[in-house]
């Protein structure tokens, strides 16, 4: 019989275990060890059946021995002492607090999902464990951060295989009330809501669940509750899932349910309102207008109060492609905004103009996300320097007449926060040399260039560590690969074969992340000859341990691990290489360690960053990749291998295929083995051991999410949180009338003349010249612009590389004709061919950018050529 209704019924602690509980909802518990060990010493058996999650193992253990641990003095002293180690942490002064820049009062920081542990599924891939590793390393460091999500009841789902290796989906139902989650109550004791209003006159109601990662308040949105009608209970039932309506529901109850969210928290709690907001790609992007209708309802106009929220937003996209952002039908936006939807105050041409693509190539009847998210926010970044060059070209249009280089896309390069990710046998190896704190440390902060104490550690300790976590990795293959195949329907009888899978004492290769085409998951299959004759190679052979999930509507992915797993099965080869359904955090947080090599090969430039490599590097694992993302940036030949790239103008996708997978197979062939299995005097691969070591003590301080979140502090919000305050109401207002008299007015800015003092088409370096230029404003004034020489050297379309641009100053008044003369001098400071122009830029105070109005005025060609621009 199937119940109709289920409860989570929790047993009562006895009073010496009642810290327990406290413990088990701060979810601190997944990356701080003595925590977890904690737990598994109450019932190891149970702590393994619950997942390694301290709720659902609290909500099983068994009266008796609950008794027995609360008279248990040995236990009650380390219970007491972690409890005392939380509360240090939670209460204590950390790096942020040590700073003095005027630091924002607290950020908000949106995301459509997060990857905090597997016992709270609301992830799916790279972004979601970004952004968890985001709030876990800002809970290190103490930034005061909010983070914003959604409750989703069926999270994202789970995989498995049929008998032919066809994808299943599968969608187990949450319980809140089961997760390590508390409900957010208003002052009665009232579960808390927020509304948004739908067509027709309907609402959208949702609940606040509170997860509390560290120090950081996780707050998720439910809507599937009895005060929903059926329809909007769905809305956030699956991660990515649905059609546009349902996409578009979720993103405004991200973005604009999130902010109400927000400062029910802050109202109910008394946590500092945030000053800083920060958008984790696209999807929440609607915040932005929920501030600006928040504003407006205070009086100001909506240029000013979009001033205002643009002045304390940042934007960070994710997405390398067009294809990969989400756009709506313009129709279906007007639809559920204005005066009978949500934000009815608001002017829904004025909203749709946030996400227009006005641009050449856009497609004027869709609404871009993140294109309304670089219009809402001052401060944008990518997330890997190449991430950052491929969004500056992608999203160009938006600067019209500035170079690819010049558009305002920073980047800051995404990091993994290590005390998820490093495993234990590897922290106590690093904690043997330099003591246990200073290790959580190194890990957590990341303020250190090189950890020099690496070099001091025995060859022998780390080639045993590095064969230990090998071992672990076999046996958790071979557990896992039993229950795939029971699952595929197969009988105790026929999985003997599974006890000789894989081998402790055989190069590792691992490949696990989501699978897109662009991923290229079978780009190892292109010549399986040789690949099989690289696993059954009887002197240096390599076995292949892959994991990924295909999106549910993606069916190419789908055959993409179909084809795999189909070799995968192989009599001849499945001792060698296996295809491990359902990837997630908990099975990640083995395959790292145990694998020799990860292994990742793209299609460059599509790969925004890439941190699987990252949680590989910090265990020290070897990283052969294609140069892109964060590889392209920090590859160096004692880290690991570089695959070729074969993107030559003439190369088609088949061809490049089969150039790269050829390359793949040369450097396993000829290097990567060979450094594995060559012994020197010792009988250890010293070559192999010493590249081990540069990963983990000149990378590993640079993937760090510590890194990183310091870099978002120091370059983004900061800068953010001074804007916003700048940003008063008469700021506001002066600036959105200075920028609309600057864009009316800028038709009429001209540059019509330019001179120097140097006539010949040669010079000497360390050659000064006088620049004269006179240019037209328009009726704008000298204060209103700035004027700029910009040089440098130029290439053979007579295009400037590495510009330079010094501004010029006025000279007197303006002419009879309304024409100012601008005067500088430009330094030659460089030899070979040389070249300058001259240009005008808006010039204010409060922009963060002088191409942040995409306004820009340079010579026509015909005065170009007169001028005389170019010096060879």
């Amino acid at each position: 019989m199937k119940a109709i209704r289920r409860f989570t019924v929790r047993p009562v602690l006895p009073e010496p275990l009642r810290p327990l509980s406290d413990l088990a909802r701060n979810l601190r518990w997944s990356w701080h060890t003595a925590t977890r060990d904690l737990f598994r010493s109450v019932d190891p058996e149970r702590w393994a059946a619950a997942g390694c999650d301290p709720v659902r193992l609290l909500g099983s253990v068994a009266t008796e021995r609950l008794t027995e641990l609360a008279g248990d003095r040995a236990f009650l002293d380390r219970l007491d002492a972690v409890a005392d180690d939380l509360h240090a942490y939670m209460t204590g002064d950390r790096w942020y607090q040590a700073q003095t820049d005027r630091m924002p009062a607290a950020i908000a920081y949106f995301s459509p999902e997060f990857g905090i542990t597997a016992a709270l599924p609301q992830y799916s891939g790279g972004l979601g464990i970004l952004a968890g590793d985001h709030l876990k390393a800002a809970s290190d460091l103490g930034v005061p951060l909010i983070g914003v999500g959604l409750l989703y009841r069926h999270g994202y789902f789970r995989q498995s295989l049929s008998r032919d290796g066809w994808q299943q989906e599968h969608y187990p139902v949450l319980d809140p009330n089961e997760l390590p989650l508390d409900q957010l109550k208003d002052s009665h004791g009232s579960p808390a809501q927020i509304t948004l209003a739908l067509p027709g006159s309907r609402s959208l109601r949702a609940r606040i669940w509170l997860a509390q990662v560290g120090r950081i308040p996780l707050l998720l949105l439910d809507s599937a509750i009895e005060e929903n009608d059926l329809g909007e209970r769905g809305v956030t039932d699956r991660l990515y899932g649905g059609g546009s309506e349902h996409r578009l529901l979720q993103e405004m109850l991200l973005g604009i349910g999130g902010v109400r969210a927000v400062r029910t928290y802050c109202a109910l709690t008394g946590h500092a309102e945030p000053e800083v907001f920060h958008t984790n790609e696209g999807h929440a992007g609607f915040l932005g207008l929920e501030r600006i209708a928040e504003l407006r309802a205070e009086g100001l106009t909506f240029d000013a109060a979009l001033e205002a929220v643009r002045a304390g937003t940042v934007f960070t996209t994710h997405t390398p492609v067009p294809a990969g952002i989400d756009r709506f039908d313009r129709e279906l936006v007007a639809r559920h905004f204005g005066p009978h939807a949500e934000l009815p105050n608001m002017e829904v041409d004025r909203i749709l103009q946030l996400g227009m693509e006005s641009y050449p190539g856009g497609e004027s009847n869709l609404f871009n996300m993140a294109v309304m998210g670089l219009r809402l926010a001052q401060r944008a970044n990518g997330v890997s320097l190449l991430h950052g060059q491929v969004s500056r070209e992608m999203f160009a249009g938006l600067w019209p007449g500035f170079d690819p280089e010049e558009v305002p896309i920073t980047s800051v390069t995404n990091g993994v926060h290590a005390p998820t990710w490093v495993a234990p046998e590897v922290f106590r190896l690093g904690a043997r040399q330099i003591g246990t704190q200073r290790a959580e440390e190194a890990l957590s902060v990341g303020d250190s260039d090189r950890w020099d104490s690496v070099a001091d550690i025995a060859d022998q300790d780390i080639w045993e560590l590095r064969r230990s976590l090998r071992e672990l990795l076999v046996l958790e293959v071979r557990e896992r690969l039993r229950a795939s195949w029971r699952q595929r329907g197969a009988g105790t009888a026929e999985l003997g074969w599974i006890d000789g899978v894989l081998d402790p004492e055989v190069l590792t290769i691992g490949f696990a992340r989501r699978v897109p085409s662009y991923k290229r998951l079978t780009l190892m299959l292109r010549d399986r000859d040789r690949l099989m004759d690289l696993l059954l190679h009887p002197e240096r052979p390599v076995q292949i341990v892959i994991a990924g999930k295909a999106h549910p509507a993606d069916d190419g992915g789908k055959r993409l691990i179909q084809e795999l797993v189909r070799f995968a099965d192989d009599p001849r080869v499945r001792h060698r290489i296996v295809f491990l359904p359902d990837y997630g955090m908990a099975m990640a947080q083995k395959l790292y360690p145990g694998c020799d090599i990860w292994l990742n090969n793209p299609l460059r430039p599509l790969e925004a960053c890439g941190t699987s490599g990252m949680k590989a590097a910090l265990n020290g694992c070897l990283n052969l990749s294609v140069l892109d993302g964060w590889w392209d940036e920090w590859f160096q030949p004692d880290f690991g291998w570089a695959i070729p790239t074969a993107d030559g103008a003439g190369t088609g996708p088949d061809r490049r295929d089969d150039i790269e997978a050829a390359a793949l197979y040369d450097l396993l062939e000829q290097r990567v083995t060979r450094c594995f299995y060559e012994r020197g005097r010792s009988g250890l691969p010293d070559r192999w051991i010493e590249m081990v070591r540069r990963t983990l003590s000149l990378l590993g301080p640079k993937v760090l999410a510590g890194r990183m979140v310091r870099e978002y502090v120091e370059r983004l919000y900061v800068p953010a949180a001074h804007a916003h305050r700048a940003m008063d109401p008469d700021s506001a207002r002066a600036l959105a009338a200075w920028k609309a008299r600057v864009r009316g007015a800028w038709h009429g800015v001209t540059v019509d003349h330019v001179e120097t003092s140097v006539t010949t088409a040669t010079a000497e370096l360390g050659t000064t010249l006088g620049l004269r230029v006179r240019v037209g404003l328009g009726g704008l004034k000298p204060e209103d612009v700035e004027v700029q020489a910009v040089s440098g050297r130029v290439d053979e379309e007579d295009r400037i590389t590495d510009a330079a641009a010094v501004p010029l100053k006025p000279v007197g008044a303006p002419d009879q004709e309304g024409r100012w003369l601008y005067e500088g001098p430009l330094s030659l400071d460089r030899t070979g061919p040389f070249g300058y122009t001259v240009r005008i830029l808006p010039s204010h105070r409060h922009l963060a950018s002088g191409a942040e109005l995409g306004l820009l005025a340079v010579p026509s060609e015909e005065l170009a050529e007169a001028a005389g621009l170019l010096m060879r």
